[in-house]
C-alpha cells in the first residue's frame, strides 16, 4: 500500500490546500472552532461553499468567529451549536438535534497537558475530552455521515501520541502516578486509533476516517503549558495557524483522498511507521495503528458511554 503523497508541505496553508475546490450542497461540522486551528479550518471549508457548523463549547466566541468567516469569505451558511465534548449528555444533545446528512467531520477540539482532573463519570479529562467525546459524538452521527455517501472524519491528533500507548489495565490514572503528557500522549494514540478502526467499521457506508498532526502551532491549546507546548520544538518549525490548520482542510476536502481512511498524515502527507520515539515531528507510531488495538479501543469506548445511560 503506497504512502499518500500531494503536492503541498510544510508551508502550505489551508487557503492553498482548499484553492479551486467546491463543497457547495456539503455540510461539515468542525468542533472546537472558535479559535486556533479549528477556526481556520471552518474557514477554510467555509471558503469552498460547504455549509459549516462551529461546534463549540463558548457560543458567543463561536458566533464571533462564524460572523468573522462570513465576512471573509461571503459564505452565509455557518452557524454556531454548543457543545461540550467532556459531557456526555451535552454530545447526545448535540447528536439527536442534528437533521440531515453530515459530509465532513473534523473532531479538531482538545486540551492539552491538563492538571490533573476527572469528568462526573470518573475518566481522566483529556482521555474524557480528546477521545470520548469525539468517539460519542462520531458514532452518534452515523446515521448522518452514512445519508449520502463519501463522509469524511478527520481527526486531528499530534506527534504526543508516541509519548504513551493505550495503557488498558489503567486509562484513568487510577494507580499510577498522573502524568499530564503521559495522560496526553494516551489520548492522541486514541484519536488515531479511532480513525483505524471507524474506517474498517464503516467502510460498507463509504465513510473514511484519516488522523493527523497539525503541526507545533501556538494557540489556545498552550494554556497549561505557558503558552509554548512542550517548550522542545525548534522555533523554525512552529507553524502560524494558516498552515496549521492545511492537513486538516487536505483530508477534510482533497480530491486526492478520496476513498482514503486509516491513515495518519504530517505536513500534507501520509507519515512513516515508527517502532521508537522518532524525534522529530513525523511518524506515527505502530501501536497507533495496529487494528487489533482500535477494535479493542472501540469496544472500550462503547462499554464507558454505555455507563452515562
Amino acid at each position: 500500500m503506497s504512502a499518500i503523497t500531494t503536492p503541498f508541505g510544510f508551508s502550505s496553508t489551508a487557503d492553498e490546500v482548499v484553492s479551486g475546490i467546491d463543497l457547495t450542497g456539503r455540510r461539515a461540522v468542525v468542533t472546537g472552532a472558535s479559535s486556533g486551528i479549528g477556526a481556520e479550518t471552518a474557514r477554510a471549508l467555509a471558503a469552498t461553499g460547504a455549509t459549516v457548523t462551529l461546534a463549540v463549547r463558548d457560543v458567543a466566541a463561536g458566533e464571533r468567529v462564524a460572523k468573522d468567516i462570513t465576512g471573509s469569505t461571503g459564505n452565509q451558511d455557518v452557524r454556531t451549536l454548543h457543545l461540550d465534548l467532556s459531557d456526555p449528555a451535552s454530545v447526545r444533545a448535540f447528536t439527536t438535534a442534528w437533521q440531515g446528512p453530515l459530509h465532513v467531520l473534523v473532531n479538531n477540539a482538545g486540551v492539552m497537558a491538563c492538571p490533573e482532573q476527572y469528568t462526573e463519570q470518573g475518566w481522566e479529562s483529556q482521555f474524557a475530552t480528546n477521545h470520548v467525546g469525539h468517539f460519542a459524538l462520531a458514532t452518534g452521527l452515523h446515521t448522518a455521515l452514512a445519508a449520502d455517501g463519501n463522509a469524511r472524519v478527520v481527526v486531528v491528533s499530534s506527534t504526543g501520541h508516541q509519548q504513551s500507548p493505550i495503557v488498558w489495565d489503567d486509562v484513568n490514572f487510577a494507580f499510577r502516578p498522573y502524568d499530564p503528557w503521559l495522560a496526553y500522549g494516551q489520548s492522541k494514540t486514541a484519536n488515531v486509533l479511532f480513525a483505524v478502526e471507524a474506517t474498517r467499521r464503516w467502510a460498507d457506508d463509504n465513510i473514511t476516517a484519516n488522523a493527523l498532526m497539525p503541526g507545533a502551532v501556538y494557540t489556545n491549546l498552550q494554556r497549561h503549558t505557558g503558552g509554548r507546548g512542550s517548550g522542545r520544538v525548534p522555533a523554525e518549525l512552529i507553524k502560524s495557524v494558516e498552515q496549521g490548520a492545511a492537513t486538516s482542510a487536505l483530508l477534510a476536502t482533497s480530491p486526492l483522498l478520496e476513498g482514503v481512511g486509516g491513515r495518519y498524515f504530517v505536513d500534507c502527507a501520509e507519515t512513516e511507521i515508527v517502532d521508537r520515539r522518532s524525534g522529530t515531528l513525523h511518524g506515527v507510531a505502530r501501536y497507533a495503528v495496529d487494528p487489533d488495538n482500535g477494535r479493542r479501543l472501540w469496544a472500550l469506548s462503547e462499554e464507558l458511554l454505555a455507563q452515562t445511560g
